[in-house]
């Protein structure tokens, strides 16, 4: 179904658009509306939060609604702006902001200085978007709200971009975005690398892991794990063609980004059973506790002993579960009637 949207729709758009997931939104959003990006603060600098403070308010009262990516502490200013000037607000929920993991020290919910503005954004946003499903039991649950109104719009995935090449080798790869030690134990490298000897025959490639995480994995891995630095998509996306197995071995997942686009390029994941990435693999693949690094190499050996049938399976279930005009037409309904109800 084609919506009728008002071109003249403006959204103050909170977030950096070079992340890939948020690019997404952005490229498809501003061919109907008019977008304003605002450019959170990476850092605690005072003039940076200062300037961005500026941009912000200047945005949020030119623009029909406002749309953040994550509930943290600029999503926090952008609500609040938002009520003071009147106009919709909708945060899209990732992961980090709807979890409390003490034993790995990670989650929005650990530290007060987190806690704090992610509670404002949970009970003052008009409405919340959460990548996969079991996120919002969680915002219920931490953010002791009642939730009737959140809903799931996963990411979604172009698979005339991400296509299978001829022919699979026996790669095993994982791209983690990976810069400090929390990295490592989040995305399970751990085990990706410690399982790869087992499998000394078998090639195993880290994609996108560099500074103090490569530095502790380089230390620990055998001869047969590659470390490539940070790449492009396009030169990841030649890693997914030729790789016959993809690794998601994380403690935590919302709906991983990498894992869809190495299944919608046909290889065969194997996952941890973080709730995530189950969402996402289904029964298109193998799973296996976090953190069991032998039990990985033997799900790794079965992976690269099956047919290429179940990596045209795993694309299939990419293709019809994780659609990107299916998403995009989601935003743009949302954003029409938010901004018609302003």
């Amino acid at each position: 179904m084609i919506h009728t949207v008002n071109k003249m729709t403006s959204i103050c758009f909170v977030g950096n658009p070079d992340d890939s997931f948020i690019k997404e939104d952005y490229v498809r959003l501003k061919k109907t509306f008019e977008i304003n990006v605002v450019d959170p603060p990476r850092k605690l600098e005072v003039s940076k939060w200062i300037k961005f403070l500026r941009i912000l308010i200047k945005n949020v009262r030119k623009s029909d609604v406002t749309y953040c990516w994550f509930a943290g502490a600029p999503a926090a200013c952008a609500v609040f702006f938002s009520n003071v000037f009147r106009k919709k607000s909708i945060v899209m929920i990732g992961g980090w902001d709807a979890s409390y993991f003490p034993e790995i020290n990670y989650g929005a919910f650990l530290k007060f200085k987190d806690r704090m503005p992610v509670k404002f954004v949970y009970r003052h946003v008009d409405k919340i978007l959460v990548v996969a499903p079991f996120l919002k039991d969680d915002i219920i649950k931490y953010a002791k709200i009642k939730g009737d109104g959140i809903q799931f719009v996963p990411t979604g995935f172009d698979p005339d971009y991400w296509t299978p090449w001829e022919k699979k080798e026996n790669i095993v790869i994982t791209v983690a975005g990976a810069k400090t030690l929390l990295n490592v134990k989040i995305k399970g490298l751990e085990t990706f690398v410690r399982s790869a000897v087992y499998l000394p025959e078998i090639q195993f490639i880290a994609i996108n892991v560099k500074d103090e995480a490569k530095e502790y994995l380089q230390k620990i891995s055998s001869n047969n794990v590659v470390f490539t630095g940070f790449l492009p998509d396009n030169e990841i996306l030649n890693y997914y063609q030729k790789a016959k197995v993809y690794c998601q071995l994380s403690y935590r997942e919302g709906l991983p980004t990498a894992l869809c686009e190495a299944m919608l390029c046909e290889c065969i994941p194997v996952g941890s059973s973080a709730a995530g990435v189950m969402t996402v693999i289904g029964d298109t693949g193998f799973y296996v506790e976090y953190g069991d690094e032998k039990e990985t190499a033997d799900m790794i050996r079965k992976a690269l002993d099956s047919t290429n049938e179940l990596g045209k399976k795993a694309r299939e279930r990419i293709k019809n579960s994780f659609p990107k005009e299916k998403r995009t037409e989601t935003l743009k309904k949302l954003f029409s009637e938010m901004a018609n109800s302003s």
